[in-house]
C-alpha cells in the first residue's frame, strides 16, 4: 500500500506558509510614525520627477551600471566557456586526459562561485580602492564559475556515439570538440548567457548601492534622502531598460537560436558584443570613473594565529549559521510559494497582466532599498530582511512560471473548466500542475541562490553570517573576515549539493 503524498500543484503553494511568521514579527514590531513615509513611497511610483538634473544624473548613474554590467558579463562569458570546456567529462574524453583533472578543476570552481559578488566587491576594495574595475571583478568572479557550471553540464549531455563517430573519421582532438560542442554549446550560451546578463545588471546595481557607483547609489541616495520621486525615476529608467534587454534577447533566441541560423546567430552575437564593450568602455572614459587609471594595490596584512583563535572564541558561529539558514529558508519560501498563489487566485488575463506589472516591480527594488522601505514602520529583524530578499526573488520565479505556463497549451486547462470546476481549481490543476516539476525543481536551485544572497540583507536584521562579515570589514578585523568568507562558502556549497540532488529527483519524477 502507498502512503500518501501531496499533490505537486499544492506542492508549489506550501513554502508560502513562510509568510505567517515572517509577517507576525513584523507586525509586532509595526509602528505608525513611517506611514507617512510609505505614503509618499508608494505614491512616488505614479509622479515620478522629470526634472532635467535627476534624468541627467540618473541616466549618468545607469550608464556607469550598465557599462560595469556588461564587462563583467563579457569576461566571465568568456571565461565561462573556457573553464566549462575544460572542467567537462567530454573535454576528457576527447583529449584523453585523466579524469581527476576536470574533477578537481568542477570542485575548485564552486569555491568562487559560493561567495555573493557583493563579499567579493567588499573584499577587493579594501584591496583596491575605489575604481570600477573592482565592481567588474567582483560581478566577473563569480559568474564566471557559475557560467562554467552550466557549460559544463550542457557538454556533458552530448552523446558518446556521435563523438566517436567524429573521432573515426579522422578529426582531430580540436576539431572532434568544436564540431561536436558548437551546436550545443552556442545554444545554451544563447539562452543562459542572456539572462546572466540581466543578472549582471542587477550585481552592478547592488554593489552601486554599497558605494561602487552607477545606478544603486543614485537609488541609495534618493532614499536616504526620502526623495521616492526622484528614486522612481531611477527605477523606472533601469525598468525600460531591463525590459528593453530582455526583448532584445528574447528576439534573437526566437529567430536565431536554431541550427539554420546557427552562423548567423554567432557572427551578429561576436559583433553586438564586441560594439557593446567598446561603448562601455567609451562611457566609462567620458564618465571619468577612472577605468585607465592604473590599479594600485593596498596589502592588508595577514592575520596571525592569535588572531585567529581570537575570532574563534569570539563569535558564536553556530549561532550566525543557524540564522543565514532561517533567513534562507523563510526568504526562499516568500519567492517559491507567493507567485503561483497569485497567479492562482487572479487566472484571467486582466489580473495576470496586473501580477505581472507587480512582479516586474518586484524584481527592480534591489533587496537593500526594499529593506529599508519596510523598516520605516516596524523594527529591525530578521524578518524584515526575509521579506525584502523574498521580493526580489518572487518577482524573479513569477516571470518564470509565467513563461513557462505560456509555452503550455490549454487543453487541459480547458477541459477541467469544462467539467464544471471553478477558475482557480482549473488554473492549478490545469495549468500549473504540468509545470509542478520544473518549477520545483528551479526553486532548489533559487535557494541557492538566495543563501549567497542572504549577504546583502543581514545587516538590516543584525544577524546572519553576511551582518558579522560587514561588521568584521569596517573594522578590519581581517581573521573574522576569512573565518565568515570560509564558513559561507562551505555553507553554499553544501546547500549547492542539496539542491543539485534535489533537482535531478523532480525533473526524473
Amino acid at each position: 500500500m502507498r502512503g500518501l503524498s501531496i499533490a505537486k500543484p499544492l506542492l508549489t503553494l506550501m513554502p508560502a506558509l513562510a509568510l505567517v511568521p515572517v509577517l507576525i514579527e513584523i507586525i509586532f514590531g509595526f509602528h505608525t510614525g513611517g506611514l507617512n513615509i510609505i505614503y509618499e513611497f508608494i505614491t512616488g511610483v505614479f509622479n515620478p520627477s522629470a526634472s532635467p538634473d535627476v534624468l541627467k544624473s540618473a541616466l549618468k548613474g545607469l550608464e556607469t551600471t550598465l557599462s560595469i554590467a556588461i564587462i563583467a558579463w563579457v569576461i566571465s562569458l568568456f571565461n565561462g566557456i573556457i573553464l566549462g570546456i575544460i572542467s567537462s567529462t567530454t573535454f576528457s574524453y576527447v583529449f584523453d586526459t585523466p579524469k581527476i583533472i576536470n574533477k578537481s578543476i568542477k570542485q575548485l570552481l564552486a569555491i568562487p562561485r559560493s561567495i555573493h559578488e557583493l563579499i567579493w566587491g567588499l573584499v577587493l576594495l579594501q584591496l583596491f580602492g575605489l575604481s570600477p574595475w573592482v565592481a567588474i571583478w567582483a560581478i566577473s568572479i563569480p559568474y564566471s564559475s557559475l557560467m562554467a557550471r552550466i557549460f559544463s553540464e550542457q557538454i556533458d549531455t552530448f552523446e558518446q556515439k556521435e563523438l566517436i563517430a567524429i573521432k573515426q573519421t579522422a578529426a582531430g582532438s580540436i576539431e572532434t570538440l568544436i564540431t561536436a560542442l558548437t551546436p550545443k554549446l552556442i545554444k545554451a550560451i544563447g539562452i543562459y548567457g542572456g539572462y546572466r546578463l540581466e543578472c549582471a545588471i542587477r550585481g552592478a546595481t547592488i554593489l552601486g548601492i554599497f558605494g561602487l557607483g552607477g545606478i544603486g547609489t543614485e537609488l541609495q541616495l534618493s532614499i536616504q534622502s526620502l526623495q521616492f520621486k526622484e528614486m522612481w525615476t531611477s527605477l523606472i529608467i533601469l525598468g525600460i531598460t531591463m525590459i528593453t534587454i530582455e526583448k532584445i534577447v528574447e528576439y534573437w533566441q526566437k529567430h536565431y537560436l536554431n541550427q539554420v541560423y546557427l552562423a548567423k546567430y554567432i557572427l551578429i552575437s561576436i559583433v553586438s558584443i564586441t560594439l557593446l564593450v567598446l561603448i562601455s568602455i567609451i562611457w566609462l572614459i567620458n564618465l571619468e570613473s577612472g577605468i585607465l587609471d592604473p590599479i594600485t594595490y593596498h596589502p592588508i596584512p595577514f592575520p596571525s594565529i592569535l588572531d585567529f583563535s581570537t575570532s574563534l572564541e569570539k563569535l558564536d558561529f553556530l549561532k550566525l549559521t543557524f540564522q543565514t539558514i532561517n533567513l534562507t529558508m523563510l526568504s526562499a519560501g516568500i519567492a517559491i510559494g507567493v507567485p503561483p498563489i497569485l497567479f492562482m487566485f487572479f487566472p484571467g488575463k486582466i489580473g495576470g497582466d496586473a501580477i505581472s506589472a507587480l512582479l516586474v516591480i518586484c524584481r527592480l527594488i534591489p533587496p537593500p532599498l526594499s529593506a529599508l522601505i519596510i523598516l520605516f514602520c516596524t523594527n529591525p529583524s530578521v524578518s524584515v530582511a526575509a521579506l525584502s530578499l523574498g521580493i526580489q526573488n518572487m518577482g524573479i520565479m513569477g516571470r518564470l512560471l509565467k513563461e513557462n505556463i505560456g509555452y503550455e497549451e490549454n487543453s487541459s486547462f480547458i477541459g477541467i473548466s469544462l467539467s464544471g470546476a471553478d477558475k482557480k481549481s482549473a488554473w492549478l490543476y490545469g495549468k500549473l500542475s504540468p509545470q509542478a516539476n520544473s518549477y520545483l525543481a528551479y526553486s532548489a536551485y533559487r535557494t541557492d541562490v538566495i543563501l549567497r544572497e542572504t549577504a546583502i540583507v543581514g545587516i538590516v536584521g543584525g544577524a546572519g553570517l553576511g551582518w558579522q562579515l560587514q561588521e568584521s570589514l569596517s573594522s578590519f578585523k581581517w581573521a573574522e573576515v576569512i573565518l565568515i568568507t570560509v564558513l559561507m562558502a562551505f555553507i553554499t556549497i553544501i546547500g549547492e549539493f542539496i539542491s543539485t540532488q534535489i533537482q535531478s529527483k523532480l525533473i526524473r519524477a
